[in-house]
C-alpha cells in the first residue's frame, strides 16, 4: 500500500511577499492616497489651519445625522457643479463617506481629482470617526461616544 502526503501551501505565503523596495513603493503610494481617522482628528485638534479641508460626500439626511466638525458638505453628485464655489484647488481635500464598506469617499475623491484637486480618502469614514470616540456634530449639536475597544484604544493612543 502506498501513502501519499499532500502538502497544503501556507495561505499567507501562497503568493510570495513583494521585494522590500516594491513593498515600500506600494506603502508610500497608499499613504499618498489615504489618511486615517485618528490622523485627521489630530491635525484638526492641533489648532490653526490643518493644511487640508475635510469633505463629507454623503446626502443631506446623512449629514444631518452626524458629521466631522468643520467638514464641508458636498454630495458626490454635486461635486462637478459646486466644487469650484466651495473649495480652493490649492488646498488638499480629504473625503469621507459612511465607512469602510462604502466607496463613496473614493467616488468623491475621483470626481475632485478629475477637476484638478489634490485628494486623499479618510479611511474608516464617519463610522470610524464615531467608533474611535471623536466628537461629531449633528442637527442636535455636538455629540461623542466612548471609543469602541475593537476600533481604538480606550485610553492613550495606539502607538502607530
Amino acid at each position: 500500500m502506498t501513502t501519499t502526503t499532500t502538502t497544503v501551501a501556507n495561505p499567507v505565503l501562497r503568493v510570495a511577499p513583494a521585494a522590500p523596495a516594491e513593498a515600500a513603493a506600494h506603502c508610500r503610494a497608499s499613504l499618498r492616497f489615504h489618511a486615517d481617522v485618528s490622523d485627521v482628528a489630530a491635525a484638526l485638534a492641533a489648532g490653526g489651519a490643518p493644511g487640508f479641508v475635510v469633505l463629507d460626500s454623503r446626502s443631506t439626511e446623512s449629514w444631518d445625522q452626524g458629521r466631522v466638525p468643520g467638514a464641508v458638505h458636498l454630495p458626490t453628485a454635486l461635486i462637478a457643479a459646486q466644487a469650484g464655489d466651495l473649495l480652493d484647488k490649492s488646498v488638499p481635500v480629504v473625503t469621507y463617506c459612511w465607512g469602510p464598506a462604502c466607496n463613496g469617499a473614493a467616488r468623491a475623491a475621483l470626481a475632485l481629482a478629475e477637476l484638478g484637486y489634490q485628494v486623499k480618502e479618510m479611511l474608516g469614514g464617519f463610522e470610524y470617526w464615531v467608533r474611535e470616540g471623536f466628537t461629531y456634530e449633528s442637527w442636535q449639536g455636538p455629540a461623542r461616544h466612548d471609543p469602541d475597544p475593537l476600533a481604538a484604544p480606550v485610553a492613550g493612543d495606539c502607538g502607530c
